[in-house]
């Protein structure tokens, strides 16, 4: 699994979801689909045995309390699983944007801070560098220049 995430600056850590047991949020999420289906399926047989139900009302009955024992069964392992994938991918999802959002703001911020700018050019400098150390200053300015219009930062 990816443990790291692309921001601003580079390669950074990123929270394992994988890694967390499965929440509270997950285990409702998990119920609440599992009615669902079950609630679902108890209707779809009720429809299709409407007829029959009219002359044979305990035998519809424990029909229908059958197929809801057997969707419990059947549904159980299934929506804990979709809930669980669902929630891990919400979980990533909001990390996402939480990121961009403190990587918007702190590129806001060092738009008025030239301080903070040079630093952010040498943090993002230091991350683009693949071959080792820049010992001359064309080889350093040609690396900046390419970063630049790769990221599209036109207006620096």
């Amino acid at each position: 699994m990816n443990t790291t995430a692309k921001s601003i600056l580079g390669t950074m850590p990123a929270i394992s979801a994988a890694s967390a047991a499965p929440s509270t949020s997950s285990k409702t999420l998990a119920n609440l689909l599992l009615a669902a289906g079950v609630a679902a399926l108890v209707v779809g047989v009720d429809q299709m045995i409407d007829s029959w139900a009219q002359s044979h009302v305990v035998a519809a009955w424990l029909a229908l309390w059958a197929v809801a024992v057997l969707a419990i069964v059947v549904l159980r392992g299934l929506t804990r699983h979709l809930a669980q994938n669902l929630m891990t991918g919400l979980d990533a999802w909001s990390a996402h944007v939480a990121r961009s959002r403190a990587d918007e703001r702190l590129w806001t911020m060092a738009q008025s801070d030239p301080r903070l700018m040079s630093d952010l050019q040498v943090a993002m400098d230091r991350a683009s560098e693949t071959k080792g150390p820049v010992r001359d200053l064309e080889t350093l300015m040609n690396r900046r220049a390419a970063r630049l219009v790769r990221d599209r930062m036109y207006y620096i």
